[in-house]
């Protein structure tokens, strides 16, 4: 399915629901608009839980014994610092630079992305982070406690201080992640992997959930060399860029069904009583 299908698709289930957009709940406390849950192996997932699951990113942050990662950074209509400032020594990195993976990114003094997207990380747009598109109050369901203004949103700038290539290390002191060049969802897309725990951190080059491959920049051709790749990677745990993380079997069986037929064939929205 399009991503221009799946807003659509939104957009229908709002009409025949009667829904009044302008009058969705507001979460009344800026506490409550993130949630953050401890993992095993330093890892701890951040969210926003009031954003409806396609749209939601998931934020990882990992800690080492020098530094930390923060990978992605979320919608940006709440502040992340001011929620968890223990984050602010984090090096920001963006596994891309859609709206939803960087709208935080300003907060740090670190930030690191693909050299492929560092001009929409310096200066983005509604158009070239997809906002235009997706950054809809039908994303919600709830509103941040400000309320969002689709008219007036944007991602504000965040010029990279340091530009990421395939094979880099990102260097956490006693831990070590390496930098993969997974492009298709965008020219730029990275994920993150640490050879001793087995974690990758995929971002959207593979999650349990619709695949986009026809933004803009995506190019399927370059995903399936993409997914190629990836598949013979002895991955434990993927923590990817949305839905639920998941372990080497199912990364797989997602590869496999992508490349056999755009993802369709076990897509969670296509099976019998799934909810999108």
């Amino acid at each position: 399915m399009s991503e221009i299908n799946i807003a659509k698709k939104w957009e229908r289930n709002i009409e025949r629901q009667g829904i009044d957009r302008t009058a969705l709940d507001r979460v009344q406390n800026f506490a409550e608009w993130y949630r953050s849950v401890p993992l095993a192996d330093g890892v701890t997932h951040i969210f926003e839980p009031h954003i409806k699951p396609f749209y939601r990113c998931n934020i990882w942050h990992v800690r080492g014994r020098d530094r930390s990662i923060l990978f992605d950074s979320g919608l940006g209509a709440v502040s992340l610092i001011d929620r968890f400032p223990w984050l602010k020594d984090s090096i920001a990195i963006a596994s891309h630079t859609h709206f939803d993976h960087v709208g935080n990114h300003h907060e740090f003094p670190e930030r690191a992305c693909h050299a492929l997207e560092a001009e929409i990380l310096k200066s983005p747009t509604p158009a070239n982070t997809l906002a235009t598109r997706f950054a809809k109050l039908d994303m919600f369901d709830r509103l941040p406690p400000d309320g969002f203004d689709e008219d007036g949103y944007r991602v504000r700038p965040a010029p990279a201080t340091r530009l990421l290539e395939a094979g880099d290390i990102v260097d956490l002191g006693n831990r070590h992640f390496q930098v993969l060049h997974v492009p298709g969802h965008s020219p730029g897309s990275i994920a993150l992997w640490e050879p001793a725990s087995g974690i990758l951190l995929a971002g959207d080059a593979v999650y349990d959930g619709e695949l986009v491959d026809d933004a803009y920049h995506s190019n399927p051709e370059d995903y399936v060399d993409t997914m190629h790749r990836l598949r013979g990677w002895p991955v434990r745990v993927v923590h990817a860029g949305h839905y639920p993380s998941f372990g080497r079997e199912r990364y797989r069986e997602l590869i496999d069904d992508y490349v056999k037929g755009r993802r369709r064939p076990g897509c969670p929205a296509e099976r019998p009583g799934s909810v999108r």
